[in-house]
């Protein structure tokens, strides 16, 4: 049985079976570039080799086996940018020398196929499945495929958890739900649980909930009940249940 715990302090989660793997979700690399187009500037390349340090690091400390990459790895959507053309497949390559990678595509991640070096595992958009987890992206709804497994992690929606007068506000968060499996497989019945990633991109976050662009999951819109939910810190502190999910979804 794979066991899954998150890595303190780090929007990253780890997979303990017969390897071990870390998970991270919505890198974004390149958003530099709209920033550019609201006159705010950050110096090139900065924060992509601040995202391969960082991975690096956790790495080195949970002594992972492989990662995987769960979407969103560039951030133009239908389009590659001229830093996405270096900083991509930069990445990969200082990654892939440390530990082998695969790649499950997300919505932001057209044509990301030309970005990817040999020795890269990129894999349908579908996901992939370890035992009894399945691991996607979250921007698509799984089929009865995988109407086997009793645990979804997905990346995508960038759960912040907003109260203006909280210490916490616009912090990443997690999210792990619990429901009916049947609202997401309707072909089964029993409990599922679904884990939802923070993005390891540190600047994507707000304030205040209006000004924050949150994407849509099929996979959350689905669930109407749920059995239960916790909200929890980086930090690893449980802030709340399913009275707040709508503060942060």
């Amino acid at each position: 049985m794979v066991e899954t715990k998150i890595v303190p302090s780090q929007p990253a989660l780890i997979l303990e079976g017969k390897k071990r793997s870390l998970v991270v979700s919505d890198l974004h690399i390149g958003f530099e570039s709209n920033l550019v187009t609201n006159k705010i500037f950050i110096g090139k390349n900065t924060t992509t080799q601040e995202t391969i340090n960082a991975i690096e690091d956790i790495i080195d400390f949970v002594k992972a086996d492989t990662l995987i990459l769960l979407g969103d790895v560039k951030s133009s959507i239908k389009s590659i940018t001229k830093s996405e053309w270096e900083d991509v497949p930069k990445f990969f390559k200082k990654i892939n020398d440390k530990v082998d990678i695969i790649l499950i595509p997300g919505n932001h991640d057209a044509n990301i196929q030309k970005l990817v070096p040999e020795g890269v595992s990129l894999i349908s958009s579908a996901g992939v499945v370890i035992e009894n987890i399945l691991l996607t992206h979250g921007h698509t709804m799984p089929t009865e495929n995988f109407s086997h497994v009793d645990k979804i992690i997905m990346g995508h929606v960038h759960p912040v958890f907003f109260q203006e007068d909280s210490v916490l506000n616009g912090q990443r968060v997690w999210i792990s739900i619990k429901t009916e499996k049947q609202n997401i497989f309707p072909s089964t019945s029993g409990e599922l649980e679904i884990i939802v990633v923070p993005s390891f991109n540190k600047y994507f976050y707000a304030t205040h909930k209006k000004y924050y662009k949150k994407s849509i999951s099929p996979i959350l819109e689905r669930i109407k009940i749920f059995s239960s939910a916790r909200i929890v810190t980086l930090d690893g502190i449980i802030i709340g249940d399913e009275s707040i999910i709508n503060q942060i979804l």
